[in-house]
């Protein structure tokens, strides 16, 4: 069986090809192109046409799933209705998700099975206090508000890795994962259980990131509204598209030219982005009782030394201590870069996110296929 994985970001797109032998997908080709809606159906064909002769099973990243699609599922016409519904809560990924759906559905025919993974599934059982918001209750009730997380599979990637390297099985542990590449998100995690994310109900919330704001005062948008007069369309693109790192610096989403560039607004950008991604890091720390690893994935939390160094500058007295020339030499690869006194190992990984989906998707249609008898 041919699996093809789908990993639409908020700036790239992502395909690989794996081949299922037994229960184990293994990797075939794979390839990432900068998202282009205008280009996708090309992109998608070429890749299939390019690595093989048949797809058996597609499975999609999908940003949100809300509260109807909490775990991996076959898409029918339900899936694909959630999918768009939940578009505005999530507009820099569901419109693509459902997008390729129908562009597989074109290139591969209706037949061939398809399946949505969740990001959000990974949250779906946080706990009461992390997920609600200070909101009256039947008011987020009635409109399903609540903390969803997003990123889950890149977390839970990372999570697994770092388990998969330790000597001894242990309990899962307590875990700091900090997802960073043009969105951002870190996650506390206690014994492979999420506790906290710092994405809420939209993947607006938390850190600093490319283009996304990130935690911002709710006052600010009202003020906006009623005094410069701005539409919620309006809001929605600023906050969306013109914010982050590219609001802060005016000059660039893209930390790599951030990092070389002596303007003030440039190097305050990226102290702001290290800063708030700090805080949260401290936030978990009090969540967690302490962190047996704090592990960096993502563009730049695997491709900046810089950044990880700042996070985590002035830890030292909570048994934080960074390598610094393992965290110099290790930009691009992954591995340990903790000295060996620290109380708490800092790893960088590289995350897999499509073996994590097409192991998903293998489970999925194997109980379908028993299911069908």
């Amino acid at each position: 069986m041919n699996i093809l994985t789908v990993n639409a970001g908020s700036s790239s797109l992502r395909l690989a090809l794996f081949r299922l032998e037994g229960s184990n997908p293994l990797p075939v080709a794979e390839a990432a192109y900068t998202r282009d809606t205008n280009r996708q159906a090309e992109q998608l064909h070429r890749f299939i046409s390019s690595h093989t002769d048949r797809v058996d099973l597609v499975v999609h990243r999908l940003v949100h799933g809300g509260d109807r699609v909490t775990g991996p599922a076959i898409v029918d016409d339900r899936v694909e209705s959630d999918i768009e519904r939940l578009a505005l809560q999530a507009p820099l990924h569901n419109p693509a998700v459902a997008a390729l759906i129908r562009t597989c559905r074109d290139e591969l025919g209706k037949k061939t099975v398809q399946v949505v993974v969740p990001d959000t599934g990974f949250y779906a059982d946080l706990p009461e206090v992390a997920s609600n918001y200070a909101l009256p209750g039947e008011l987020c009730e009635q409109h399903q508000i609540r903390r969803y997380g997003f990123h889950g599979l890149a977390h839970q990637a990372m999570l697994q890795s770092w388990q998969e390297s330790r000597p001894d099985p242990g309990n899962g542990g307590r875990v700091i994962s900090l997802q960073l590449g043009a969105g951002c998100s870190v996650t506390a995690i206690n014994r492979g259980i999420p506790v906290d994310t710092s994405m809420g109900f939209t993947p607006l919330e938390g850190l600093v990131m490319a283009t996304r704001c990130g935690d911002v005062d709710a006052g600010i948008l009202l003020y906006l509204q009623r005094e410069a007069g701005y539409s919620i369309e309006k809001l929605e693109h600023l906050l969306n598209h013109e914010s982050g790192l590219l609001g802060l610096s005016g000059k660039s989403a893209d930390m790599r030219n951030l990092l070389g560039c002596e303007e003030p607004a440039a190097k305050l950008a990226v102290d702001i982005y290290c800063y708030r991604a700090r805080k949260y890091v401290g936030a978990y720390l009090s969540v967690l009782g302490g962190a047996d690893a704090i592990l960096f994935g993502g563009g730049v939390g695997q491709n900046s030394a810089f950044v990880r160094k700042q996070i985590l500058a002035g830890m030292e007295w909570l048994g934080i201590e960074l390598d610094h020339e393992k965290n110099a030499a290790i930009d691009g690869n992954e591995g340990r870069i903790s000295t060996l006194e620290s109380h708490t190992e800092i790893r960088v990984i590289s995350v897999n996110e499509s073996a994590l989906m097409a192991r998903e998707a293998a489970q999925v249609m194997a109980q379908l296929l028993k299911a069908d008898g």
